[in-house]
């Protein structure tokens, strides 16, 4: 395990179109395994990941400056700073924040590391597998991809 600096890290921008942020994944730099950390930050009048929940991690988020809207298992909440919500490994941690303010979202996003993982992303009516590396993670994955849900199988076709 390492100290580090959040100063010393450099940002990492994601900007695929429907979603625009910055990232500094503190877990990582430290050297941790089990625990996760990121520092978010979110422009005005953006959203982060789409509405999901994982099945394997539990994740928490702690607003450190501005504020924006949650969406938590179906309902909105309003986001301000100092604010600390726990997200369960199941539908009641669905998740998703949006930030419909006039300036920037800055938060910690906690995850438990563990993999397997399937997250579920109710509004669009999918799924996610990760294995060989936890969503966040960077370790390469043995299997990494989105499904629809509907297109579940019977186990024994084509054997």
């Amino acid at each position: 395990m390492a100290l580090i600096n959040e100063d010393d890290l450099e940002w990492s921008e994601l900007d695929d179109g429907d979603m625009k942020l910055r990232r500094k994944q503190l877990g990582e730099a430290a050297g941790g395994d089990q625990l996760g950390c990121s520092l978010y930050e979110l422009p005005a009048g953006e959203s982060s990941w789409p509405y999901h929940y994982h099945t394997a991690n539990e994740e928490a988020i702690y607003v450190l400056a501005g504020r924006g809207t949650l969406r938590l298992a179906g309902e909105t909440y309003s986001l301000n700073e100092q604010d600390y919500v726990a997200l369960p490994a199941d539908a009641t941690g669905g998740h998703k924040i949006i930030n419909d303010s006039d300036g920037s979202l800055r938060y910690l996003a906690f995850s438990t590391m563990n993999e397997p993982e399937v997250t579920v992303y109710p509004d669009s009516n999918k799924l996610g597998v990760f294995v060989g590396s936890p969503p966040g993670g960077r370790g390469e994955r043995a299997v990494h991809g989105y499904y629809a849900i509907d297109d579940d199988i019977d186990y024994w076709e084509s054997e």
